[in-house]
Parts: structure tokens; sequence; C-alpha cells
């Protein structure tokens, strides 16, 4: 099966929790957004709360866990903001 390759960004709080602001993953064709939380969990358990309270988007546009990647495809890890 084939690999695609995707770039994740990380923005706050997660980019604080994780220690980094971007990371490459492969992922087995056919992944979805889903699979690219639980990889980072697995991988960042210390930032898995930050990573489960946050919303992800693909290449800008919000993204639900279901939806499946493709090969180039950017995935932001974006968590809650407030305003005051």
């Amino acid at each position: 099966m084939r690999a695609v390759f995707v770039r994740v960004l990380f923005f706050a709080g997660v980019k604080d929790a994780v220690g980094a602001d971007r990371v490459e993953l492969a992922l087995p064709e056919g992944s979805s957004v889903a699979e690219v939380r639980d990889r980072l969990k697995g991988r960042y358990s210390g930032a898995a709360r930050h990573i489960d309270g946050s919303r992800l988007a693909v290449n800008q546009v919000f993204a639900e866990d279901r939806d499946i990647l493709r090969d180039g495809d950017e995935v932001a890890v974006i968590p809650p903001v407030s305003g005051g």
C-alpha cells in the first residue's frame, strides 16, 4: 500500500506542548484526519490533552475526523482561542 505524506502545523499551546511548530507524517493511503490525531497523541503523549481539545484543518479548511487525506496535504492543529 502506498503512503501519503502530510505536513502538520502546530499553533499556540499545542506548539508549546509538542515542542515544535511542524512535523511531517507518513500515513497509509486512505488515512483520515482521525488517524493524524491518533498518531500525534501517540507520538506526543504529553500533548494529548491539547490535541484532543483542538480543531484540525486540512489545507486551511476545518476538517471532520472522517475526511480522507491526500499526499501533500497540510494539516493544522488549532487550539481553542478566547478573546477579551
